[in-house]
């Protein structure tokens, strides 16, 4: 089957070139926050459209089935309108201080809604719940999570973890899982 590259952005033509799939219906974990799985190009003027104001990738460029590089994701997005940021992370390095910082820091920054996303939405979730147990209990956080069908509960000892003597006025509107008081 022939293919190009302005058909469908397949990064080796001699590979079995299907058509790609669209996003994954976002899923929301606050008013202010969702994850998706990869993204492809048409995909930023739909996250647009839908309302979200930022992109977080979570993708390292190279990963494997990766079809965008995080330059080609910029370009998408300041092209839909969007704010756009990337923070890498693997699975080596997914609860690391340093990408949960990143992480935190982008969602105190960026104009909401923001949709973050990796391959499945998992990684992007993961982060979240890393970044809002900061500041909250992480049972509360997973909780919210579990609201949202994402059941990320083998991660709590690690989650819970992140806690640091936070102010809660100082949890960003996109990390407040709704635990007031705890």
């Amino acid at each position: 089957m022939l293919c190009t590259m302005l058909a469908h952005p397949c990064r080796d033509l001699a590979a079995s070139c299907n058509p790609p799939k669209p996003m994954i219906e976002p899923v929301r974990i606050t008013p202010n926050f969702a994850v998706t799985g990869a993204m492809l190009p048409a995909d930023f003027a739909r996250a647009a459209a839908l309302g979200f104001r930022s992109i977080v990738s979570n993708r390292p460029d190279g990963e494997a089935g990766a079809l965008l590089t995080a330059q080609d994701e910029a370009m998408l997005a300041a092209g839909a309108g969007l704010a756009f940021r990337h923070i890498p992370a693997t699975k080596h390095d997914l609860l690391s201080d340093r990408v949960t910082a990143a992480f935190a820091r982008a969602l105190r920054e960026l104009p909401r809604p923001v949709l973050a996303h990796c391959a499945s939405g998992l990684r992007s979730a993961a982060l979240w719940a890393a970044a809002a147990a900061l500041s909250q209990p992480a049972d509360c956080v997973l909780e919210r999570l579990a609201q949202a069908g994402l059941d990320l509960a083998s991660l709590r000892e690690e989650i819970a973890g992140q806690r640091r003597p936070l102010p809660r006025h100082e949890t960003p509107p996109a990390l407040d899982a709704g635990c007031a008081g705890l």
